[in-house]
């Protein structure tokens, strides 16, 4: 097996963020693959582990190559290969595991609501107990940024927090498959680069959201590298 770990980008500038020093630290070798640039869901079961990221697609678009996302998330879920999805990642996960992914009330972007409270998410009693979030508080800041949530399948996925608006924030499928609605990824320079790409992040304060990235950042930070470490461990490479 020439890499142990698979990152599927939808669009290029969403990466692994805080995981991927991780992966340097731990010794373990990784393929990015950009479909944004023409880069191929190659078959999941040549790695131990797969990671899909954010993009602004969504997993409803009948396309091609959305088709081709879903038939390898049911792969990966059928082979049971440790699998981490993040915002378009878990829509992809809950779609391709029979669940069906829908608008949301309203929106989540940045680290605040419309009404003012910060964006968090709480942990559930099953997600208190899960490997992923070992280490974590019960309750955890957030970045947010989508305008579609998921509604789950009848059975076969755990829902592991919550939040105030688009309630299903992390759910598990089967044993080893998760889905992250929020962000725990972003590094700072990932972050402001974020601010001047992404259309819906343009339309609002730069030096605003800088500064409340930088508020929090020791904790996000923090939150973000265990709970990608706990994945690494889920997924036995670490």
């Amino acid at each position: 097996m020439p890499n142990q770990l698979l990152i599927i980008k939808n669009i290029t500038h969403e990466g692994p963020g805080l995981l991927e020093p991780l992966l340097h630290t731990h010794d373990i070798s990784a393929d990015v693959v950009d479909l944004s640039q023409g880069g191929t869901f190659s078959d999941p079961r040549n790695y131990r582990a797969v990671v899909v990221l954010g993009g602004p697609q969504s997993a409803n678009d009948a396309t091609p190559a959305m088709q081709h996302k879903l038939k390898q998330i049911e792969q990966i879920v059928a082979e049971g290969i440790p699998y981490l999805g993040i915002c378009l990642g878990m829509q992809l996960l809950i779609k391709a595991a029979g669940g069906r992914v829908l608008p949301c009330p309203q929106k989540e972007i940045g680290f605040f609501g419309a009404d003012g409270d910060p964006y968090d998410i709480a942990l559930t009693n099953t997600g208190k107990n899960d490997p992923l979030f070992a280490g974590l508080d019960d309750t955890i800041r957030v970045f947010q940024l989508h305008g579609e949530t998921v509604e789950l399948a009848p059975s076969g996925t755990e829902l592991l927090a919550t939040g105030a608006h688009c309630r299903h924030q992390a759910v598990k499928v089967g044993t080893n498959a998760y889905g992250l609605q929020c962000h725990f990824e972003l590094t700072r320079t990932m972050f402001a680069d974020w601010l001047t790409t992404d259309h819906d992040l343009k339309q609002m304060d730069y030096q605003i959201l800088l500064g409340q990235f930088d508020t929090i950042y020791e904790e996000y930070t923090a939150t973000g590298r265990t709970l990608m470490k706990n994945f690494l461990a889920c997924a036995n490479l670490v």
